[in-house]
């Protein structure tokens, strides 16, 4: 029995728990609808760097939902959040594997985005990236991890927007970004700093946008080494929906344990439904 009487606002991945792919799942209208009647704040929480907060507005609308983009909080976006605590964005030079996702936060905050083969080479004068960031990309390709490889080789900044080794679509599971991240690792031999889930760092930011604190938020995911796993480092409850990547048997093995374990989102939905709206 799901002890809800705390509860003012949800952290909610996406990929896996509100859709596959192009593909919502049944009862998602109703679920955003159900949080809009009982007042209960949220931000949508994804580790998938690939598309921009304004992307992820227009895809929700298709799917009948409306949310604003400060709604939203992806891991290119944190990343860059991240980056600009730490480096001065405009005299700071970044090579990006990834796509929009990626690319414009970085730019929105002021950081200069360097090209391929744009390295450091002190006999011609020139300056290669500072910091090489690596998100979901649909148009990898050799130049690239080349690139990347050469400026991390050259001392710059190893940074992973996440580390998800795999991706479920409306075709089956895919690889993730972990996939490429291993490929630059073997070929550096340099571990990447990893700014999303199960990296606390997201679930930190969205208590920050929420105004909520940790016992007032239950994250909602579909990864147990990813979703679950950042919630339990966050000191937060947890929802392990079934929709997604994993499964009853893994919470069997898993040294990590979600708060709760539903199905899918309308089981959810039916969970909150009774409750009294929030003040």
């Amino acid at each position: 029995m799901m002890q809800l009487s705390t509860l003012k606002a949800f952290i909610i991945d996406m990929d896996g728990v509100l859709w596959q792919g192009n593909q919502a799942f049944d009862g998602i209208e109703k679920f955003f609808s159900t949080l809009r009647d009982k007042n209960i704040k949220f931000v949508l929480a994804t580790n998938n760097a690939s598309h921009t907060q304004t992307q992820y507005v227009e895809k929700l609308r298709r799917m009948n939902v409306l949310i604003s983009e400060e709604e939203i909080i992806t891991s290119g976006t944190a990343t860059a959040h991240y980056l600009s605590q730490t480096n001065d964005a405009i005299s700071t030079r970044v090579y990006v594997i990834g796509e929009d996702g990626a690319r414009e936060p970085l730019l929105k905050l002021g950081f200069t985005l360097t090209d391929d083969y744009e390295l450091t080479d002190h006999l011609k004068h020139t300056r290669g990236a500072d910091i090489v960031v690596c998100g979901k990309d649909h148009a990898l390709t050799w130049d690239k991890l080349a690139t990347a490889t050469l400026n991390i080789n050259a001392g710059a900044l190893f940074i992973g927007t996440n580390a998800d080794t795999s991706l479920p679509t409306e075709r089956g599971v895919i690889h993730g970004n972990g996939a490429i991240l291993a490929a630059l690792h073997t070929a550096t031999h340099v571990q990447p700093v990893i700014i999303g889930k199960p990296e606390p760092f997201i679930y930190q930011q969205a208590l920050s946008l929420l105004g909520t604190t940790i016992d007032e938020t239950i994250a909602i995911g579909d990864r147990l080494e990813t979703d679950i796993l950042g919630a339990v480092r966050t000191g937060m409850r947890s929802i392990l929906v079934l929709s997604g990547i994993s499964t009853h048997a893994d919470v069997m093995t898993s040294a990590y344990q979600p708060t709760w374990i539903m199905p899918d989102i309308q089981a959810i939905t039916n969970a909150i439904r009774t409750l009294p709206a929030v003040k």
